[in-house]
């Protein structure tokens, strides 16, 4: 009996054996840099750092932005100021009602002359 169960021991020895080696394999795998997951691993955390840069760039550029939109923003708020006062003294001006027809003698003035002279060509084509 002893020598059937020291039997069924080495065999159950050479079983755990052979499971571990086989597991010692898959995790050999698993954590290889070029094909397993680690390599997996070691590439999303070099996306995730490369994103993290990105995410800073984008923030300081909304930061810069966000600035001088304020910036116009206040600008803006000072011109509509100024024009709201520029409107508001416009009232005190009286309202005159223009001559929609000009004086006659500014019209003849205004008019435009067209005097034509004969090019140097034009006068030796004729006297010719």
């Amino acid at each position: 009996m002893d020598f059937i169960a020291n039997i069924l021991m080495a065999g159950g020895t050479f079983g755990a054996a052979l499971y571990c080696y086989v597991l010692g394999q898959r995790l050999k795998r698993f954590s290889t840099l070029e094909g397993g997951m680690g390599g997996a691993i070691a590439v999303l955390s070099a996306q995730v750092d490369e994103m993290t840069r990105a995410l800073e760039k984008a923030r300081a550029a909304a930061t810069l932005s966000a600035s001088s939109l304020d910036g116009l923003t206040e600008r803006a708020e000072s011109v509509a100021a100024r024009l709201e006062l520029m409107l508001a003294s416009m009232h005190d001006i009286p309202a005159g009602t223009p001559d929609p027809r000009p004086d006659p003698e500014v019209e003849a003035e205004r008019r435009l002359r067209f005097v034509r002279r004969r090019s140097l060509r034009e006068s030796s084509e004729v006297d010719a």
